[in-house]
């Protein structure tokens, strides 16, 4: 039996070709087939990106969710927000198929979740909110930072609103 090489194994995980854009074309269908029906808002293209707005916050987590190259979301669609959700779309694109199982590897919390940094945290509104309780000044700027430290209790996620998003309107994040 013959032994593969580490490159000769990520060929074979991550195959150039056919096999990874059909998992891309695969998954935008999934994304109109999910978001066209649900959607009440706008529908619009920007670039690659096809931009589903009205969607009930069941839908999704966080503010939205980028499935192949369809961005799912109630109204959190301001321009940071949609540079953030392109870069997904590339995610989706290289990795095909795999992309749903490595971003759930990932983790669900952004600030280590490599997607999320790589999409960018504060163009995807990501903010660590201020800690409950006495604080100086330096402290609070310190702990609304996006660092990637988190407490036992796990990630406290609060999105920051977007120029065009109203913070009552946003859901529980900013991204997915």
């Amino acid at each position: 039996m013959a032994r593969l090489t580490v490159g000769e194994l990520r060929r074979d995980l991550f195959p150039r070709g056919w096999v990874r854009a059909l998992g891309f074309e695969y998954a935008t269908l999934v994304g109109l087939v999910w978001g066209l029906p649900l959607s009440t808002g706008k529908v619009r293209r920007d670039g690659d990106l096809i931009v589903l707005t009205g969607l009930p916050r069941w839908a999704f987590k966080r503010g939205g969710v980028t499935v192949g190259r369809v961005y799912l979301t109630r109204d959190n669609d301001g321009p940071g927000v949609i540079e953030h959700e392109k870069v997904h779309v590339e995610q989706w694109r290289r990795y095909g198929f795999w992309m749903p199982l490595l971003y759930g590897l990932a983790g669900s919390d952004p600030f280590t979740n490599r997607f999320e940094i790589q999409a960018g945290l504060e163009k995807g509104g990501y903010r660590r909110p201020a800690r409950a309780g006495a604080q100086s000044g330096a402290s609070k700027a310190s702990s609304a930072s996006l660092s990637a430290e988190s407490d036992a209790s796990g990630p406290d996620v609060t999105p920051e609103p977007t120029e065009d998003a109203e913070p009552a309107t946003r859901g529980e994040g900013a991204r997915a």
